[in-house]
């Protein structure tokens, strides 16, 4: 069977409410604080590995008002400090370019300076990132959270009540297959499911586990 390839379409809209909590938990409410800018701590850095929602939580807090978000590859007036943007959100930390770490480091200077509220991530812990010491040593000024991806188990659990959510009915197996065979992130977990509901509208059949394999096996022949 040859590899399938997700046309996963546009970006999703990342909320926070449609954040898999998990076992994060204690940053997902650090989080809603830094939203409504109630947080007495002014600055956060989130760690973990890819999937684990650092991203997701970041761009979710950009679609809140004064807010910008900054990824390494941004123009180098997004990192220029604006009286009009209160919070600041800084993805991806580890691969700033020796010119965006400088940037960085005056944008973090200005922040702290202006009382404005800034979160900030990577893959890594701040104190192992590959960066400059001094950028390091602001990103370690707040607080620091590590990001637990999903187990299979809470995937299972968050793709079901999203499939119910919508009125779908999942016959058993037909999710741990999904996870067992395919990419494992939620995203990709999510377009698949959303593939598999189109071939069960256009066949008129339940959404079942050989209904599945009969899927896989007509995509694989396109």
């Amino acid at each position: 069977m040859k590899q399938l390839v997700l046309d996963l379409g546009a970006e999703p809209v990342h909320t926070l409410e449609s954040f898999e909590v998990g076992r994060n938990a204690e940053a997902a409410a650090l989080m809603r604080q830094f939203a409504d800018r109630s947080s007495r701590e002014h600055f956060a850095y989130l760690w973990g590995e890819m999937g684990s929602g650092k991203s997701h939580l970041l761009k979710a807090l950009a679609t809140t008002e004064r807010a910008r978000y900054i990824s390494p590859f941004s123009i180098e007036s997004e990192f220029v400090y604006s009286p009009e943007v209160d919070l600041y959100l800084l993805d991806d930390c580890e691969k700033l370019s020796p010119v965006a770490q400088i940037d960085a480091f005056a944008l973090f200077n200005e922040i702290r300076a202006n009382n404005a509220f800034m979160v900030s991530s990577g893959a890594v812990a701040p104190a192992v990132l590959p960066v400059r010491e001094d950028l390091r040593t602001r990103m370690g000024w707040g607080l620091i959270y590590q990001l637990h991806g999903l187990s299979d188990d809470e995937k299972v659990a968050a793709l079901g009540q999203a499939a119910a959510a919508r009125g779908l009915t999942l016959s058993p197996g037909v999710l741990p297959y999904l996870l067992s065979h395919f990419q494992r992130d939620m995203r990709s977990l999510s377009a698949m499911l959303d593939s598999l509901d189109q071939y069960s509208l256009e066949t008129q059949r339940p959404i079942t586990l050989p209904l599945l394999r009969e899927w896989l096996q007509a995509e694989a022949k396109e």
